[in-house]
């Protein structure tokens, strides 16, 4: 393969391009904490061992999405006993399983995740902005930074801004929430499309601060409410208010939710749309190109920005790796010879996103 790039020397080479964006994978969390992020599909993750007839309800739906599966059974607790008095108990059965599901769904997400920000240190956070500001920073205006995590760890970045030196990092957080006057303590509300127009950090996968409230997608703020993440999942979901994340196993199934969600498919488009500029620059790090992803990766095959750095981890003559430059390369494949994409890599542990 060609030379490894440091991360910096990417950076640098990256400085002929009108802007800089970021693709971050799973790899961004791995690095802060390796123990607890190195998971599947939540699906795979969950315990189901206090309501055993789950799985086989997933499996009878055919889907892995569990607010799909807990609005089925809460429905169909409602309905069943109007068709059949003697399925009541039946009907009770699926209440308390919906319930059952609920808990699931948040214990799962809560013991892959740190539950408060001060779990992880400032030298940490101060690492990332500094990482983050190649991208969110003054000098690269309007790049953008899209993610297909649903963890926190971004957000508690971008909102860790006491820097505890003389020099602060600034960095454009915008991620298209805001207040309004009817908007609760608590959250902040999405403004849409027309009120997103400088919106520069997309989670294109959901993430576990959105909630979808029905008439308006809400962000909890660790600020304004200083409660843990399963404290604020369990008020949140007993409001029947879901967390808006994508956890489909296929490409063609995350790109079917992410459509039906104005603020996923608003995400989606502007990812598009930046892979559409000629004379733009992509960074992907942590990011294995695997085949689920295949609504993302299209998108850079099919567009026209001309350059992407794609970061490897460990040895560059790994499988892994040699899998990762291999489906990177085949994105030039679809490119028109009028609208070359070149690919470069660069050691992703050089980033030390993190710190050392």
């Amino acid at each position: 393969m060609a030379d490894l790039l440091t991360f910096y020397e990417a950076i640098e080479h990256s400085a002929q391009f009108k802007k800089r964006h970021l693709l971050l994978g799973n790899g961004f969390s791995i690095a802060c904490r390796p123990k607890i992020f190195t998971y599947g599909s939540l699906f795979e993750q969950a315990d189901f061992s206090s309501a055993p007839r789950l799985p086989a309800v997933f499996d009878a739906v055919g889907t892995t999405d569990f607010e799909h599966v807990i609005k089925m059974l809460e429905d169909a607790s409602r309905v069943v006993p109007v068709y059949s008095k003697e399925a009541a108990e039946a009907a009770a059965q699926m209440a308390v399983d919906a319930e059952a599901l609920k808990d699931i769904l948040i214990q799962t997400v809560a013991n892959n995740h740190p539950n408060i920000p001060n779990e992880i240190n400032d030298e940490q956070f101060w690492a990332c902005r500094r990482f983050l500001a190649h991208f969110l920073g003054d000098e690269n205006k309007d790049g953008k930074v899209y993610t297909l995590n649903y963890d926190l760890l971004l957000y508690w970045t971008l909102m860790h801004d006491d820097m505890g030196f003389d020099d602060p990092i600034s960095l454009a957080a915008n991620d298209g929430f805001g207040r309004d006057e009817d908007t609760e303590p608590e959250y902040v509300n999405w403004m849409g499309e027309s009120g997103a127009h400088g919106q520069r950090v997309h989670y294109l996968h959901g993430a576990l601060h959105l909630f979808d409230a029905g008439a308006e997608l809400q962000k909890y703020t660790w600020v304004n409410t200083g409660k843990p993440l399963l404290e604020q999942a369990r008020e949140a979901m007993g409001a029947r208010k879901f967390p808006l994340f994508v956890a489909e196993g296929k490409s063609n199934q995350k790109l079917a939710k992410i459509k039906h969600s104005a603020y996923l498919h608003h995400s989606y488009k502007s990812f598009s749309s930046q892979m559409g500029q000629r004379n733009d620059a992509l960074f992907i790090f942590g990011h294995s190109l695997a085949e689920n992803d295949q609504h993302i990766l299209k998108k850079i095959a099919r567009g026209k920005i001309g350059q992407i750095y794609v970061g490897l981890y460990g040895d560059p003559n790994s499988d892994g790796n040699k899998a990762i430059s291999s489906a990177a390369n085949d994105l030039t494949a679809y490119r028109d010879e009028r609208v070359p994409l070149s690919v470069a890599f660069f050691d992703a542990g050089s980033a030390q996103v993190w710190g050392a």
